[in-house]
């Protein structure tokens, strides 16, 4: 009698060898669907399969889409790659592997979602696109844990705001494809510190990393919000009003004065003509009580549909110092627009500029009557 256990151990192992572990995934699976999954996940691929294991060997079993929910039954890791098994959602009810880089848990999606409760009622201020692969993470810092996903390059985004953080002399972008992170040389170098001309003013870049706080379309991404770093940041100035940069300003928001506006999205590369109000920045650090100013400049530019050309509506004379967000109010050619403008008694409040149009049919802008004590002598 006490032989019998010992027989079934060793007929269970000839069992599993025989099978390749194949019949212990059946085992697995029928305990599973008794215990349930305890948690879910959606795709994040555009494109992912459900496998037989997580073998370089496996078999494909299902196919799944961008947005589909699965039920996490498992977690596992291999040769350094997170599995998670699944239970999807089809008539058959499949299980399988599938690599956790293609999912996004319910646990992490709702950290996302909660970053994007501050978006209603605040109009996107930029459009963006990845130059590189890059992590969404939760916050601005590269550690790993604060990592939502890895977003694919060329995915465009809305963006919501930003921050300047201060330069750290450790830890680069983190887009390597091992997932490491990279290390940086950025380290202030006291050769090139030296070599600066006496009284030149520090460089935005030099100082700080920039990081964005981006709305993603559920066609990009299941969760609607996170953190990119700057660096892989391309800003998609539309194309009909980028040349009105200069070396030393770059435009950091816009938003349409006339009929493509903000209910339509960001406008991006490739929209139509029309108005605009647009907020620059010059790339010198002008830190007050260690805040940086979102933007140092306005200007408005409105297009001649007759002579198919744009011209200047109004400008900042002097550097402004001010802070997100933009807004645009009104309907139809009664238009406003509302930013926050430092003061000189150090107070950011709220200005409203008119925008209407004159008997010509031309763009006239109407700035506040103090808008000269918010405006310093300056490029």
């Amino acid at each position: 009698m006490k032989i019998k256990p010992f027989l079934v151990i060793v007929v269970f192992s000839v069992v599993c060898l025989s099978s390749g572990c194949g019949w212990i995934d059946q085992v697995v699976s029928g305990v599973s669907s008794v215990v349930g999954a305890n948690d879910t996940a959606t795709v994040i691929a555009k494109t992912a399969q459900v496998r037989t294991s997580y073998a370089v060997v496996a078999a494909d079993l299902l196919e799944v889409k961008r947005g589909e929910r699965l039920d996490v039954i498992d977690r596992t890791e291999y040769e350094k790659v997170i599995w998670y098994r699944v239970r999807a959602h089809d008539e058959a009810k499949t299980e399988g592997w599938i690599e956790a880089q293609n999912v996004i848990t319910s646990e992490v999606l709702d950290k996302s979602r909660k970053l994007a409760e501050s978006f209603p009622g605040v109009a996107p201020q930029a459009a963006g696109q990845l130059r590189a692969a890059s992590n969404l993470r939760l916050v601005t810092d590269m550690s790993a844990e604060n990592v939502l996903f890895k977003l694919a390059s060329g995915s465009s985004f809305e963006i919501m705001s930003w921050k300047y953080v201060a330069k750290e002399e450790v830890a680069d972008v983190d887009d390597d494809s091992s997932g490491k992170q990279k290390q940086s040389k950025r380290s202030k170098n006291a050769e090139i510190e030296a070599a600066k001309e006496e009284g030149e003013p520090d460089k935005l870049e030099d100082k700080y990393d920039m990081w964005y706080l981006v709305k993603l379309d559920p066609s990009v991404s299941p969760a609607p919000a996170g953190w990119l770093f700057g660096r892989q940041v391309e800003l998609q100035v539309p194309t009909d009003i980028v040349f009105f940069q200069s070396n030393n300003r770059k435009f950091i928001s816009w938003q349409r004065l006339d009929t493509e506006s903000a209910e339509k999205g960001t406008v991006t590369r490739g929209s139509t003509p029309g108005n605009y109000v647009v907020l620059s920045r010059t790339n010198v650090v002008k830190a007050i009580d260690g805040v940086e100013p979102d933007f140092d400049g306005i200007l408005v530019l409105a297009f001649d549909k007759y002579d198919q050309s744009y011209y200047t509506v109004w400008r900042s004379s002097g550097d402004v110092w001010g802070q997100l967000p933009l807004k645009v109010e009104g309907s139809s050619d009664n238009k406003s627009f509302i930013t926050r403008l430092r003061g000189p008694d150090g107070q950011v409040v709220e200005k409203r500029f008119s925008v209407v149009r004159d008997k010509g049919g031309r763009l006239r802008v109407t700035p506040p009557e103090d808008i000269a004590q918010f405006q310093s002598k300056g490029k």
